[in-house]
């Protein structure tokens, strides 16, 4: 196979359904194969999958993770593939007509080891206005081969040469397969051996931000998710005394930081509440890289969809 299309699914029966018709459009042509991981103890992905295995004219394969760990689902995926390429796509994502394509088309363009693409997001009608103008959903993108900065590398619309994951373990860190950041650590793990990310802004992918996200609760959860699983894959970086320091100067940073976002987000409320959100979900972020240090562990995945 040229390419393995890999998807991790979790009690999402109908996005598969919409999405694997949309994959295998734009295989046509190419050898290509579909793999999904159902990481749902209950199999609610395997009608989908049996509906599609024989329609879609490419091949599809899956595999049934029934311990909910995003990790253990994106090795799942790695380990069914045979293409040279793999691409990451999320089920709940919408790709845009021209997807494989120009995520192929970067790659042969820029010899780059990884290509990073843009997950847009969209909104229900009933989404509050404060939070669509907020933009807390709306990723930063670049010009199409630009090199990607480590910090903004994630498995959301990716593609990548399998031959990097090989020497890997995992490849993914199942440490991180409740909390998330697993990406994070792997594409850390992969700068740090000299790979190359560049972006390819073309291969748009489209993302809903469904009721139960689009609440003030849930934004400031995933800011602390967030700043708590950055710190524990900076501090698993961390080697000697170097290491030693540089980590606790980034938990210094987080004290101060944490105070000064706080203010900000009081005193900004009256005034703007989509500022204010913005500078408590800073605060969040950094009360997430603090409570490393007491072993808290915020569990994101395998509880909730998502």
């Amino acid at each position: 196979m040229d390419i393995s299309i890999c998807i991790c699914t979790f009690r999402r029966p109908a996005l598969l359904d919409r999405l694997l018709p949309l994959l295998a459009a734009q295989a046509q042509g190419r050898t290509c194969e579909i793999l999904v991981a159902d990481n749902d103890p209950a199999h609610s992905a395997e009608p989908v999958l049996h509906k599609h295995e024989h329609t879609l004219g490419v091949p599809l394969r899956w595999a049934h993770v029934p311990q909910p760990n995003i990790a253990m689902a994106r090795n799942a995926v790695v380990g069914l593939a045979t293409g040279t390429l793999l691409a990451f796509i999320d089920d709940d994502e919408i790709p845009s007509p021209q997807w494989l394509q120009a995520l192929i088309d970067t790659k042969a363009s820029t010899q780059a080891d990884v290509v990073f693409a843009p997950v847009v997001a969209t909104y229900r009608p009933d989404t509050p206005a404060w939070m669509i103008a907020g933009k807390y959903f709306e990723r930063q993108r670049f010009t199409t081969g630009a090199t990607v900065p480590v910090n903004e590398a994630r498995t959301g619309n990716v593609l990548l040469a399998r031959s990097l994951l090989a020497p890997l373990p995992g490849p993914f860190d199942l440490s991180f397969g409740n909390t998330g950041g697993e990406d994070t650590r792997l594409f850390r793990t992969l700068a740090a051996s000299g790979a190359r990310f560049v972006w390819c802004d073309e291969a748009e992918v489209f993302e809903e931000v469904p009721a139960d996200r689009a609440t003030l609760k849930w934004l400031l959860r995933r800011s602390y998710r967030v700043g708590q699983t950055y710190l524990r894959s900076e501090w698993q970086a961390a080697s000697g005394l170097g290491g030693a320091f540089s980590v606790g100067v980034l938990l210094a940073r987080a004290v101060v930081q944490l105070l000064i976002a706080a203010v900000l987000g009081l005193v900004l409320l009256p005034v703007s509440r989509s500022r204010s959100v913005r500078w408590c979900r800073v605060a969040m972020a950094q009360l997430g890289k603090l409570s490393v240090l007491i072993g808290h562990r915020y569990h994101e995945y395998g509880k909730q969809p998502g």
